[in-house]
């Protein structure tokens, strides 16, 4: 048995146990969990598995030890896992779940997530998105795109990827964000990544997805706002520029960050190096928030995240 009383070095620890490369080709179970922390929930969760003859592909496993909570990931090949699928839930929740007041989610891999991109008129990320889910970088589908602008038609076209358009003001705002809804809800989406979309979104929406919309945006706020945050931080003569990947909440740009990153600039720099290294971030720390959504390794908790490897 692991000994969960091990030596932390910071607030967050995460002790691996378990980080094999899965097979995608294989059918497997997710359980994402979060808990009050104590003794022996390790083991209960890997002897649920190994005592039903499921092979652990992948395990990690998190304490916060300010807040007394316990995070986990695991992994594990169906094949000949003794529970059917359609009862994994049941079970689990009657025989640990409930008794150890477990908050858990379970995916399986063969379920493809429904993305929607929302996008207005700046195509690098959009283009980079698209092009890892072309390349089948990821277990995802992306049946729809959405901007309140025509420019990037032509971009879906050559994806054949269907573009509908919703020209949202402040006066329509309610109407179009309905119909909306509506179309997402009969695509059946899964989960929203914003690709730049330069419009607040209501909370009314928001609501309709929580921790599901993603949003990408630099890492100046709330230094450098509006407009043209690098012209503004090229007169300031920063030193260093980011990106930051979160979740969207009621709370403007306060959601649970997935991933930042960052880059040196010097006085060599000029408006447009920043422009050209800002969206290098932008779009890198985007898919790479996207990659952990799709693949079911983010807990949000108190609007913080556990992002495992």
């Amino acid at each position: 048995m692991i000994n969960q009383e091990l030596c932390f070095f910071s607030v967050f620890f995460v002790f691996k146990s378990t980080n094999m490369t899965v097979d995608k080709s294989k059918s497997t179970a997710i359980l994402l969990i979060h808990c009050p922390d104590k003794q022996g929930l390790l083991a209960l969760v890997t002897e649920f598995i190994n005592s039903n003859n499921g092979n652990i592909l992948y395990l990690d496993q998190h304490v916060d030890r300010e807040e007394g909570l316990f995070y986990m990931r695991v992994e594990w090949d169906l094949a000949n896992f003794n529970i059917p699928k359609d009862k994994i839930k049941d079970y689990f929740s009657t025989l640990i779940a409930q008794t150890h007041q477990m908050t858990f989610e379970l995916h399986f891999s063969e379920e493809k997530p429904r993305m929607a991109i929302f996008v207005s008129k700046m195509s690098h990320c959009l283009f980079d998105l698209l092009a890892r889910y072309t390349a089948g970088e990821w277990n995802v589908e992306i049946p729809l795109i959405i901007s309140n602008h025509p420019d990037m038609a032509d971009v879906a076209r050559r994806f054949d990827i269907e573009y509908h358009m919703f020209p949202v003001t402040k006066d329509n705002k309610a109407e179009l964000e309905a119909q909306e809804i509506a179309l997402m809800e009969r695509y059946k989406i899964d989960f929203i990544v914003l690709a730049r979309y330069m419009q607040i979104i209501s909370d009314e929406f928001i609501t309709h997805y929580p921790n599901r919309i993603i949003n990408i945006h630099h890492s100046f706020l709330p230094a450098f706002v509006g407009a043209k945050p690098y012209h503004a931080a090229y007169q300031r003569g920063v030193k260093i520029i980011g990106a930051t990947s979160h979740y969207v909440t009621t709370e403007l740009d306060a959601g649970p960050i997935i991933k930042q990153d960052v880059t040196r600039i010097s006085h060599k720099d000029t408006v447009n190096d920043l422009v050209g290294k800002g969206r290098d971030l932008e779009k890198i720390v985007l898919s790479k928030a996207v990659s952990k959504h799709i693949d079911h390794k983010i807990l949000v908790y108190n609007n913080r995240t556990v992002v495992f490897s």
